[in-house]
């Protein structure tokens, strides 16, 4: 990145327009420490002015023609893929994610604002259903339609500053509910970029705001009566009190996890072995493991776990870290030095109490090696919570039956993913595994931006994925029409 872009002060989005408050920080590279760019805070009555205006003008966006909304969308997609490689350098310089993803995270930015583009054109086009089944209902019929249940307050995690950004907006404005966006204090740049395409648009005025506030601020928008939606992608112990504190509110969680991938006996040759183990050492360490569905658990039936661990090893030993700005890069740093030595100090816990550390385990500021740890005790801190970071555990299991207890054997339930060639254990993986989704034959880090995406227990409630996100968004209103001639 040119270092007068670098040194750039970044303003925020009020109401589609740009505007600068008395405050302001810096964001850092955790790769070198190097300012990144100074972020404007908003005062609290800047907050209250973008928040009156998303209130004021819902009405008058929910009637937005479904072409206009459109245009938007197509628009910001557009935008997005001419200014790939500047938007991706961004995000690696204030995530410090690997170039290579990075550039991979805008192409799925990309596409959230297409789908979304698709979906505002055959939205809220209404289900008819007739009533005369019943006597009652003669020449009765009844037409369903969505319509927003109020502004949004979105409010955005660091791992994935552009699109998890794209998840909270593109659906609200598909569906034509006005927004107001907490892009995450570490990584704001990102989301802060999309308001400048935004504002290309003709969008109405208020409709949405782009606003850094800091995390101290974010209960008094929280309490707001003006947002009765919230779209929260992040821990579970913010997660659950942000929905304990406003339970008449509608609240998406998008929260943990401890994504396991199971390998069954009969993905047993070289060749499949040898693909799970790649599979399995990239996404226990893409985005650093800092991804809710990274995998952080391996479960091995006993008949290929000897051939298998070594494997895995030697494909987590090849990750290449370093610089994420390196092309070759595979793993880069952590957020920030202080998440890397939580992650070295959860490893040191299971160690002390037994596991055996195959490779890794080594920081070096805010980098941690990856890796591998093995007969790890289930009582230790990286069994039972979400280690965000490049580690791995492997098991040995003894049959299908275990192997998926194993996996259930854990509070969170995001996704999981289940190496087998047998359709019927993938059909019996789907309804035993207590997760939002089951991916067969790969790792549970998939993730299609169009589908739904969601957990189950301490992993959240509702679904992201442009169409699920807008009917959470709004609620179905039925109009009855009478006296018809059906």
């Amino acid at each position: 990145m040119p270092k007068e872009e670098s040194a750039a002060t970044h303003a925020f989005w009020l109401a589609g327009r740009q505007a600068t408050g008395e405050a302001a920080f810096d964001v850092t590279s955790p790769w070198d420490g190097r300012v990144v760019g100074t972020v404007s805070v908003p005062s609290d009555a800047q907050v209250e002015e973008a928040v009156a205006a998303a209130y004021a003008v819902r009405d008058e966006f929910a009637a937005t023609p479904a072409h206009v909304r459109a245009a938007a969308l197509d628009h910001v997609g557009r935008r997005l893929v001419e200014r790939t490689e500047e938007i991706a350098r961004l995000i690696s310089a204030e995530n410090g994610k690997p170039i290579k993803w990075a550039r991979g995270e805008v192409g799925r930015a990309v596409s959230v604002f297409r789908f979304a583009a698709e979906e505002a054109r055959r939205f809220n086009g209404g289900e008819a259903q007739r009533l005369d089944t019943d006597a009652g209902g003669q020449g009765r019929l009844a037409l369903t339609r969505r319509f927003p249940k109020g502004v949004v307050l979105g409010i955005a995690p660091f791992n994935f500053p552009l699109n998890l950004c794209a998840h909270k907006i593109a659906p609200a404005v598909a569906a034509g509910t006005p927004i107001v966006l907490k892009p995450a204090p570490a990584t704001p740049l990102s989301g802060l970029l999309i308001g400048e395409l935004l504002a290309e648009t003709e969008l109405p005025a208020g409709s949405w705001s782009i606003l850094p506030v800091p995390n101290d601020r974010m209960p008094a928008l929280v309490q707001d009566e003006r947002l009765p939606v919230i779209s929260f992608t992040g821990s579970e112990q913010v997660g659950y009190a942000i929905m304990d504190s406003v339970p008449r509110k509608h609240c998406t969680l998008e929260l943990g996890g401890n994504g396991a991938a199971v390998v069954l006996a009969d993905w047993a040759s070289d060749e499949d072995l040898d693909r799970a183990a790649s599979r399995i050492a990239t996404f226990s360490n893409y985005q650093g493991g800092q991804s809710c569905i990274s995998v952080q658990r391996v479960i091995a039936d006993a008949s290929v776990y000897d051939r298998l661990l070594p494997r895995i090893v030697a494909a987590v030993e090849a990750q290449v870290t370093g610089d994420p700005a390196d092309d070759a890069t595979d793993v880069g740093p952590l957020v920030s030095q202080a998440a890397a030595e939580r992650v070295e100090a959860w490893v040191q816990e299971a160690v002390d109490a037994g596991a055996t550390l195959l490779t890794g385990g080594k920081r070096d500021g805010a980098s941690y090696a990856p890796t591998v740890l093995t007969d790890v005790p289930a009582d230790v801190t990286i069994s039972c919570e979400e280690v965000f970071g490049p580690v791995l555990t492997v098991q040995k299991v003894d049959g299908e039956a275990a192997a998926f207890a194993a996996v259930n054997d854990s509070k969170y339930g995001l996704q999981a993913g289940v190496f087998t060639h047998d359709l019927q254990a993938a059909f019996r993986a789907h309804r035993a595994l207590e997760v939002g989704g089951v991916v067969v034959g790969d790792v549970p880090s998939y993730r299609a931006d169009q589908m739904p995406y969601g957990g189950a227990k301490q992993s959240g409630v509702g679904r992201e994925g442009v169409k699920f996100a807008m009917d959470d968004y709004t609620y179905e209103r039925v109009l009855v029409l009478t006296g018809l001639a059906l």
